[in-house]
């Protein structure tokens, strides 16, 4: 069973004040936030790295840390790196709640995900447009969410590829309860095409950062997305 989780991309926010912008997402209703880290090898650009993450989490307290007097969020860091495997340690130190590596980037996705969860993280795997979505089948049961890109990985404010939304009726039809992540191009207009293709983790960045009122965009598209999944019985508190 699972249930709908906005995770808005701070790749959208505005850097020259990434805290006060991270906090006013979470206190419209963000569940967690998105991190994209480029190393422009994986990827042809280049992102923030981890002593932006790990002061950022100096200000915003884990999800699971009921004793913080600060906001809470879960850190669903994207990593469109190569070699992965270099920076899982790294990231576990400096508060990432969830290591998500590209299938493409890496010669062992098994080994991998298990060192991932020996450092305390969750694990989950992205793949580009380009790449079948079978190549997920045999990992699937280890992740704890599977990411089905909707744009080519490395920029943002790309458009939505509607025809991705096919990987995502796959994975879900074989993975019940399993998070499955859309990222790319995701807003108010396209949502519902997310939610009814069974997608229950939405990643938004333009959508919600430049939103004029971020509550109402994250609040309508959970609305879509946990209606979505009632409908097929798989919605979960």
């Amino acid at each position: 069973m699972v249930r709908a989780i906005i995770a808005p991309s701070i790749l959208a926010s505005d850097f020259t004040k990434l805290g006060c912008e991270c906090h006013n997402v979470i206190n419209s209703g963000a569940d967690w936030l998105h991190i994209d880290i480029m190393d422009g090898h994986f990827v042809p650009n280049m992102s923030l790295g981890q002593p932006v993450v790990e002061s950022l989490r100096k200000v915003i307290g884990k999800y699971n840390d009921p004793d913080t007097k600060l906001p809470r969020a879960f850190f669903d860091c994207h990593m469109m790196v190569s070699e992965p495997e270099r920076w899982v340690e790294d990231f576990a130190r400096i508060g990432c709640d969830q290591f998500t590596f590209h299938y493409e980037a890496t010669k062992d996705p098994v080994a991998l995900v298990k060192l991932i969860k020996k450092h305390g993280m969750k694990a989950a795997c992205s793949v580009k447009p380009g790449t079948p979505v079978d190549v997920l089948y045999e990992l699937a049961p280890s992740l704890d969410m599977a990411l089905v890109m909707t744009v080519e990985p490395g920029f943002g404010g790309q458009k939505f590829m509607a025809d991705m939304m096919s990987k995502v009726k796959d994975l879900r039809t074989r993975f019940p309860n399993l998070n499955i992540q859309v990222d790319g191009g995701l807003g108010k207009q396209n949502v519902e095409l997310a939610a009814e293709a069974g997608a229950n983790v939405i990643v938004a960045g333009t959508s919600v950062f430049r939103a004029h009122d971020p509550a109402d965009v994250i609040g309508f598209m959970k609305t879509k997305v946990n209606d979505a999944l009632v409908t097929k019985g798989l919605y979960e508190k």
